[in-house]
């Protein structure tokens, strides 16, 4: 029997997402998300989709990722889907930070695993949570392959140009401070399917690539290879975010620990935890926003036009590094479900032959589609990114070809 099974997980501070996949149909047998882990009451929430069968819900304490690694396998082995399947070839994991030395999927060994502790510095709310969920899956089968899928390698094709800062070299190499990027499986899987929308290979068109949810992210991607990202050493950097604040000047946290008096963490919580959306008007749920603004909240519209122009800004930047740009793909919470922030970020920039159509624009689909008019010269998409899918079959490639 050939294994095809593939075990998908995302391992968070406090949580594991997971999902099992058949890569024979690349169906998705099972999906599923442990959530508050370590406190008092966690929940685990599990859907069956290869019986079809309803949604089963766990509220219970679960002190640690092992137990909730244990809990997962349980639920899969009432469905017949237990981690001691033979037909489970792998195990692929989201790893957030792999530095420049990951450029592509990784089989764990000792030595993956100690530099990615060793990126701990550059990554410290989540290369630990991510670590944790590697050695736990280990511990359950340390008989199967486990893959380590990384955020950052998509953007490891970045030229040095757009990689380095602009501060002494010896010091960003002793520290390995660089523009690494992040959303990495997102934007290699969008980049690729609007190629596919455009009828096109990956390697005949450039694409720009707006990863929109409560983190956001923005790259240029020429001939399915990223020249520029527009998160960096971590992923505060860039777009105005949920929570953070995306670009400021780096005075500003001089300026508030000298006059503000604030401390080195205390700036990190407040440009990570209390900046972007929710800094400027008190909500990081676009809809949320969107509903205050048709009301008539100043404060919300603000947070909105911020948004907008910095995701503008990025947009233009992009088109001039590429030269010529064939497409614009929304993804992402945000970019998949919000019209309203399309047709704004795009408003005004026909003379870069970017427009949407505004019937096409407002379709709720889970599809891939475009939402420019005919006559546009740059196509505007909108296209469902799907992480998940991406690292399996990265996973699934890379054993496979063992």
């Amino acid at each position: 029997m050939t294994a095809t099974r593939i075990l998908v997980l995302n391992s968070g501070s406090s949580s594991v997402k997971y999902q099992l996949l058949d890569m024979a149909g690349q169906a998705r047998l099972a999906v599923g998300l442990v959530e508050r882990i370590g406190e008092e009451t966690s929940r685990l929430k599990h859907t069956p989709l290869a019986t079809g069968g309803d949604s089963r819900e766990q509220n219970r304490p679960i002190a640690d990722h092992a137990e909730a690694l244990n809990a997962v396998a349980d639920e899969l082995a009432q469905d017949g889907l237990g981690l001691d399947s033979p037909e489970l070839a792998a195990i692929g994991h989201r790893v957030v930070h792999g530095g420049k030395l990951f450029t592509e999927p990784t089989v764990i060994d000792d030595a993956v695993l100690a530099e990615i502790e060793r990126l701990i510095p550059v990554a410290p709310l989540h290369n630990p949570a991510n670590l944790t969920g590697i050695r736990t899956a280990q511990k359950l089968r340390p008989d199967l392959p486990q893959v380590a899928v990384f955020d950052t390698a998509f953007h490891t094709t970045m030229p040095e140009s757009a990689a380095r800062y602009a501060i002494d070299v010896k010091t960003a190499d002793e520290h390995r401070i660089r523009r690494y990027g992040f959303h990495g499986t997102s934007h290699a899987y969008v980049s690729r399917k609007t190629a596919e929308l455009l009828g096109k290979d990956p390697s005949e068109v450039n694409i720009i690539v707006l990863h929109l949810g409560n983190g956001a992210s923005a790259s240029a991607v020429r001939a399915g290879a990223c020249v520029d990202t527009s998160m960096g050493l971590t992923p505060l950097e860039g777009l105005v975010m949920g929570t953070r604040s995306g670009d400021v000047d780096p005075a500003v946290i001089f300026h508030l620990m000298r006059v503000g008096m604030m401390s080195a963490d205390e700036i990190d919580v407040l440009l990570n935890k209390k900046s972007g959306l929710i800094g400027l008007c008190g909500d990081n749920d676009m809809r949320e926003i969107r509903r205050r603004i048709d009301e008539g909240d100043r404060e919300a519209k603000l947070a909105f036009d911020i948004y907008i122009h910095r995701l503008k800004k990025y947009i233009g930047s992009y088109y001039a590094v590429l030269g010529r740009v064939d497409a614009i793909a929304f993804t992402a919470g945000v970019g998949e479900n919000a019209a309203p922030v399309r047709e704004a970020a795009v408003a005004g920039l026909e003379e870069l032959g970017l427009a949407v159509d505004g019937e096409l624009n407002s379709v709720r689909s889970d599809e891939a589609r475009i939402i420019s008019p005919e006559y546009a010269r740059v196509a505007v998409a909108v296209v469902p990114t799907d992480e998940e899918l991406e690292i399996a079959q990265q996973t699934y490639a890379l054993v496979r070809g063992a």
